[in-house]
C-alpha cells in the first residue's frame, strides 16, 4: 500500500508541477489568453492551464474532486457555495463585473433596447442555460423586469454556456444574450454596435459580480502534493487576477472592475 500511495505521489507530483489549473467562466474566455501571457511575462515557468464552461457545471465537478486550483466564476454565488462547504480557502472576491447585450447576425431596429425581442421578426432567442449560467440568469431577469417574460416565452433556444449563446445568436436563433466581452473578441468585428449588437439597460438585472477562489483540495491526496508544491505558483496567479495589470485588461474586454481590497486568505 505503502508502494502503491509512493507511486501515486510520484505521478502526481509529474503531472501537475509548475502548471496551475483554473476552471474558468466562459464569459472570460475572450480576456483569457491575454491574461496568462500577461501572467507569464513575470511567471515565465507556470503553465496555467485553463478550462472554459459553466459556471454552475464547474461546482458540481469540483464537488467531485476536480483538481482544479483556482475557480474564475461567472457569479459570487456559486464560489460562495464552495466556500461554504469548506472547498474554497477564501471567500470569494470580486475581480470584474460583467455586462449583458444582445447580438444578432441580422440589422435589427436596436432603437428598441429590449423590447426589439417581441418584434415578430424574432422567432428564436438564444439565452444560456439560467439554472448554470449567471448570465443567462441575468438574462431572464431583465426580460422580467422589461415585462417581456409572456410574449418571449415560447421563443428561447437554451445554450449550455454564454459562450454558446453567442454561437447561437449568429446561427440559430435571430438573437441572443451574450456577454458583452464577447464583442470585444476580433472574431467579432464585423458585428457593428448599434446593428448588430446592443448593449442591455443595467437597469434591468442585477450586476453581474464575478468572484474568484482558491480551491480547498487539503484533504485529497492531490491536495496534500498541491499544498506542498504548488502553493506559490497558485497565490501567485490569483494574486495577479486582482491586480492591476489584470485589470486593465479586464476593462479592455468591456469589463466593470470595481477595485476594493478584499483578499482574505
Amino acid at each position: 500500500m505503502k508502494k502503491i500511495i509512493f507511486g501515486l505521489m510520484v505521478l502526481c507530483s509529474t503531472i501537475f508541477a509548475g502548471q496551475v489549473n483554473i476552471a474558468v467562466a466562459a464569459n472570460v474566455s475572450y480576456a483569457i489568453d491575454e491574461l496568462v501571457k500577461e501572467f507569464n511575462k513575470t511567471n515565465s515557468n507556470t503553465k496555467v492551464q485553463v478550462t472554459l464552461g459553466s459556471s454552475g457545471k464547474f461546482v458540481t465537478q469540483i464537488e467531485n474532486g476536480a483538481p482544479f486550483d483556482i475557480f474564475m466564476s461567472a457569479d459570487m454565488k456559486f464560489p460562495q457555495s464552495l466556500y461554504e462547504k469548506k472547498l474554497a480557502k477564501n471567500v470569494p472576491v470580486i475581480y470584474a463585473q460583467g455586462s449583458l447585450a444582445m447580438l444578432s447576425s441580422k440589422k435589427l431596429d436596436f432603437s428598441k433596447g429590449i423590447n426589439v425581442i417581441k418584434d415578430s421578426s424574432i422567432s428564436k432567442i438564444a439565452v444560456a442555460n439560467p439554472k448554470t449560467a449567471p448570465y443567462g440568469t441575468a438574462a431572464m431577469e431583465a426580460i422580467k423586469n422589461a415585462g417581456l417574460e409572456e410574449v418571449t416565452k415560447d421563443k428561447f433556444v437554451y445554450a449550455e454556456s454564454i459562450s454558446q449563446a453567442v454561437t447561437y445568436a449568429t446561427t440559430a436563433a435571430d438573437i441572443g444574450f451574450i456577454a458583452k466581452s464577447s464583442m470585444y473578441d476580433e472574431k467579432m468585428v464585423q458585428y457593428k454596435e448599434n446593428v448588430n449588437w446592443v448593449s442591455v439597460d443595467p437597469k434591468l438585472y442585477t450586476p453581474i459580480d464575478q468572484g474568484i477562489v482558491i480551491i480547498d483540495h487539503s484533504n485529497s491526496l492531490v491536495g496534500i502534493i498541491s499544498d506542498k508544491m504548488k502553493n506559490e505558483e497558485i497565490k501567485a496567479f490569483y494574486d495577479f487576477i486582482l491586480s492591476k495589470e489584470a485589470k486593465k485588461i479586464f476593462e479592455d474586454f468591456g469589463y466593470i472592475v470595481k477595485w476594493v481590497n478584499l483578499l482574505q486568505q
